[in-house]
């Protein structure tokens, strides 16, 4: 074995597959408040949806989960799923059409990398949306290396970014 392997950089996070206690519930968030498309859907117990045509970034089904109460809080699983938007300006419009919808957010971070909205799902599985900043603009330590930390975003700062 190479103890020295390092995975190709072209590699990349292809969906993330969710179990749900309610499918449409589900669908209703992921499609009609986020805005992600139904690709495909098998009869009442799964379905496929993306942005921007690809054959899914996120799959949701009820396989061995129809019914069932959220997982605890303090135990393993998934902690949350990021989805990163290509600007700033459109981490604002979905800020903006959360706020109309009244949809409550679990918190709002400066990452200082990237500027980040949370929030759970109907079943409460974390879901966090984000831009990243350009890469040169990372703050990064005196030695060099990469800084990463947790502020309060600018929520006013972010939906002047819809002027």
């Amino acid at each position: 074995m190479n103890e020295h392997y390092v995975i190709p950089s072209q590699t990349r996070i292809g969906h993330v597959h969710l179990k749900v206690s309610d499918l449409e519930r589900s669908l209703a968030f992921y499609c009609d408040l986020l805005g992600f498309e139904l690709t495909t859907r098998y009869g009442g117990q799964a379905a496929f949806i993306s942005a921007g045509g690809y054959h899914h970034h996120i799959g949701l089904n009820t396989w061995h989960s129809e019914g069932a109460p959220p997982a605890p809080t303090y135990g393993v699983g998934l902690f949350h799923t990021a989805i990163v938007y290509p600007e700033r300006k459109d981490l604002a419009v979905i800020f903006d059409r959360l706020q109309r919808a009244d949809y409550p957010l679990t918190g709002a971070s400066d990452h200082g990398v990237s500027e980040a909205l949370y929030l759970d799902d109907p079943d409460r599985n974390g879901v966090e949306l984000y831009w990243d900043r350009p890469k040169e603009q990372w703050p990064h330590l005196p030695d060099g290396s990469l800084t990463m930390y947790t502020r309060a975003l600018d929520l006013e700062g972010l939906l002047r970014e819809l002027d």
